[in-house]
């Protein structure tokens, strides 16, 4: 990846400043303290025990740098860059304490949002040639959706919606509280602002009609089988983008994008990607 996406320190500080402050607790780091002399000076390897794509980089090194300003850091592997099994990723050099009492930190943030950021890229690979596209889902971490979000655009994923409060998404107990799609779509559109999309989730070709009738700007085709999905494909052709969703794997993705929907929302890249392994290795 060429030119990954750029976050902003001011976008992750206040999570690895929490994160930190939750690991010193009350007391700090006991073990590194009683062991390591304050004075002493460490250099470390951030590396990458299996090959992925690394993400969040930069939020990891955070973490040394606010407990000691002084920590040098040298990137060798930046986000967007696909590291090989045993790579060194980056390097920190600075107060073996602080780079000890940070590395947990560092490491959960590094290897979290590289296990999505892989997980993300190994299923946009397999839509190769397809004009579909892979978006992740508001199924993220609480407290951690800046950087899992993040890691799905370092691995070439989209988003379905960022929070509630940037789209409208009208799901089936919208629909039964409303009354119906058409009055809970007229709802919604009352409600919202006349730049904001409007999508409604359907799991039959006759919901799927009721919506296209109210006048959406997507449908989300709710787990539907193939033949559904292409026959729903073509009756929102020209009408509504098409997203489909539930129990997209990766044995299946490609099958699925065949239909012609124009997404595929896949909540596991972000509550299920297994971390990737990373480890600080102590030098010299």
């Amino acid at each position: 990846m060429s030119d990954p996406p750029s976050l902003p320190e001011i976008l992750y500080d206040d999570v690895v400043r929490r994160a930190l402050a939750e690991d010193l607790g009350r007391a700090g780091d006991l073990t590194t303290d009683a062991i390591v002399p304050a004075s002493l000076e460490a250099r470390a390897a951030l590396v990458a025990r299996e090959s992925g794509r690394i993400a969040g980089l930069e939020a990891a090194l955070h973490a040394f740098r606010l407990l000691d300003p002084s920590v040098r850091v040298e990137v060798r592997l930046g986000d967007g860059c696909d590291a090989p099994a045993d790579a060194t990723v980056a390097r920190v050099e600075g107060r073996a304490r602080s780079i000890l009492t940070a590395a947990r930190t560092a490491l959960y943030v590094l290897g979290r949002q590289s296990g999505i950021a892989t997980a993300a890229r190994d299923m946009v690979a397999r839509l190769e040639g397809l004009q579909t596209r892979v978006v992740g889902t508001r199924k993220t971490t609480p407290g951690l959706r800046v950087l899992e979000k993040y890691a799905l655009r370092v691995g070439g994923a989209g988003s379905h919606r960022y929070g509630l409060d940037d789209a409208v998404l009208v799901k089936d107990n919208h629909v039964a509280l409303a009354g119906g799609v058409g009055e809970a779509v007229r709802r919604a559109r009352d409600g919202a602002g006349h730049l904001v999309k409007l999508e409604v989730e359907v799991d039959t070709l006759e919901q799927l009609d009721q919506a296209l009738g109210a006048g959406v700007d997507a449908v989300l085709l709710d787990n539907m089988d193939l033949e559904t999905l292409r026959e729903a494909v073509r009756r929102c052709r020209g009408r509504a983008l098409t997203e489909a969703s539930g129990g997209i794997r990766a044995d299946n993705v490609r099958a699925v994008a065949a239909t012609g929907v124009d997404l595929v929302s896949i909540g596991w890249l972000t509550h299920s990607a297994p971390a990737l392994d990373v480890a600080l290795d102590v030098e010299g």
